[in-house]
């Protein structure tokens, strides 16, 4: 298709991350004429999944259940692994947990029934998924995994973004880049066109369906600072530059519901010089720093201000970032002595990992740039309150503090053992809370709550699951749930209009019509 052309679709999906694609691959699947627009060029496409490190929840019940996606999965590698069961009470459990029982009930129930299905149907897409080697320890000789993310995508979110897009192409999904969409158009009551900025002039692409998948508004600093607070300002965008909330400025435009905690996000902390913006030349989350579960946590104060220990790393480092940005000059230290350095995760070994070591607790002080007196008192005083135990980092161990404030509840070993380690860190979000209210099948609904015909959204664009919190990999697994079943609700309501005789643009659409 030319861009000067006025084309006419089955299905406008507007954005082309895991959730856009996915939504794409299944309305192909099921019959319809899809185009995907990317309002990035073609080298910065993807969305936040492109940033991911591709660990992915589902409920996969037992480690025999993950044999059928993950190949490398052979009963000679199951016997030297410890994974603990996951089944959907599980990740139902979790998913309440640390949302404090806020979650969408009907929402929450699709994402976890769907969750292993759709990594099945993944996988037939040809999503190749491996083991994850952040998610577990050596502990007797075996590989003993943790916290219910024992799965992830094959080259992380690169790997997902390039299959998803390779399957989408081969089953004729036409992909324009450097396309804005910036209006749905309706008639008689149904979505009807779609409104595209595209090199310079405005386009109006006629189609039956839109799909909005084009996430929250984490990259928009007016809306970060209107919606989240004043000190969200400066915080580090993690993913795409592209995610400033156009789609649910255009769903709310038609008169979609606003819905689910729009005061919150998901922030990590992250490396305190990361770039500014995602690096599409450098992707795959590895700015991230997830080990703090292992070590403590001081602001430039030197003050511990959260209980590192209080859960494994997937279910607190959504929240640890927000309060990293409560903190003087919204900057901390993550510290490490030598018992630890060799438990932390990958990132903490790479280039771009921001390191400063020494062999006191004055010299660490000195190089961090803070009080050497308060910073002694704080480690002095944590130690003495470190409890006696046995220490296992796979599991939730006890090992505590008493009579220290904030307490660390598990993973509590004296910071003694030189060389130290202080790795500093800022607030890092990644998508936003607040989106539109949609209906298990991915309609999106009015403030009746009655659907708006011919639009459908899927993604970070999805209200009401996650509420001061999320699981760790609920992200990725709910764009790939709501993904599939907004392109597969896409498709049926193209063939209910095809059946009732619609036409669009004055102008039938057949099946066999190219374009």
């Amino acid at each position: 298709m030319r861009a000067t052309e006025e084309p006419t679709v089955d299905v406008v999906i507007v954005g082309a991350g895991n959730a856009a694609l996915c939504s794409a691959i299944a309305a192909s699947e099921n019959g319809s004429k899809v185009l995907v627009l990317e309002k990035g060029p073609e080298h910065k496409r993807g969305g936040n999944s492109f940033f991911t490190d591709g660990a992915i929840r589902c409920a996969y019940n037992d480690i025999y259940g993950l044999q059928s996606v993950i190949p490398e999965l052979t009963d000679e590698v199951i016997q030297g692994t410890v994974m603990p069961t996951y089944q959907e009470s599980d990740f139902m459990d979790d998913l309440k947990r640390v949302t404090k029982g806020k979650s969408d009930p009907a929402l929450a129930q699709q994402l976890v029934i769907e969750s292993f299905p759709t990594i099945q149907w993944m996988h037939k897409q040809g999503v190749v998924f491996e083991l994850n080697e952040n998610q577990y320890f050596v502990e007797q000789g075996k590989r003993q995994f943790w916290g219910g993310l024992p799965m992830k995508t094959e080259r992380k979110g690169i790997g997902l973004i390039e299959t998803l897009f390779n399957r989408a192409i081969e089953l004729g999904v036409d992909v324009w880049y450097g396309a804005r969409a910036i209006e749905i158009q309706t008639e008689g009551g149904k979505a009807s066109a779609v409104v595209v900025e595209k090199d310079g002039t405005n386009l109006q692409v006629k189609t039956k369906v839109v799909v909005l998948a084009c996430g929250g508004f984490e990259a928009n600093t007016e809306k970060r600072m209107e919606h989240i607070g004043q000190e969200w300002e400066k915080a580090v965008v993690r993913g795409s530059e592209y995610n400033t909330g156009d789609g649910l400025e255009m769903a709310l435009a038609i008169g979609a519901q606003a819905y689910g905690d729009w005061s919150g996000c998901h922030a990590h902390t992250t490396d305190y010089e990361a770039p500014r913006v995602g690096d599409y030349a450098k992707p795959g989350d590895i700015y991230k720093k997830s080990s703090y579960p292992l070590g403590l946590i001081v602001n430039t104060g030197g003050k511990r201000f959260v209980d590192e220990g209080a859960d494994f790393r997937n279910y607190t480092y959504a929240k640890y970032g927000k309060e990293t940005l409560k903190q003087p000059n919204q900057k901390a230290f993550q510290l490490f002595d030598a018992q630890v350095r060799s438990h932390l995760r990958t990132e903490y070994d790479l280039e771009e990992a921001t390191c400063l070591k020494a062999d006191t607790l004055d010299g660490l002080a000195e190089k961090m740039g803070i009080d050497t007196t308060a910073f002694k008192e704080t480690v002095e005083t944590y130690n003495q309150a470190v409890q006696e135990g046995d220490y296992n980092p796979g599991i939730k161990d006890g090992k505590s503090t008493k009579g220290v404030t904030p307490p660390k509840s598990n993973w509590a070993l004296r910071f003694k053992q030189a060389p130290f380690y202080a790795y500093p860190v800022t607030c890092g979000i990644t998508f936003t809370f607040g989106g539109i209210h949609v209906s298990p099948e991915g309609e999106v609904l009015d403030k009746e709550e009655t659907p708006l015909p011919g639009v459908f959204a899927a993604g970070e664009m999805v209200g009401g699951l996650f509420y001061h919190n999320y699981p760790g990999g609920s992200g990725l697994m709910s764009g790939a749930v709501f993904g599939k079943l907004a392109g597969e609700s896409a498709a049926r309501f193209v063939k209910r209009r095809e059946q009732e005789g619609v036409r669009v643009g004055g102008q039938n659409l057949d099946s066999d019509r190219t374009y």
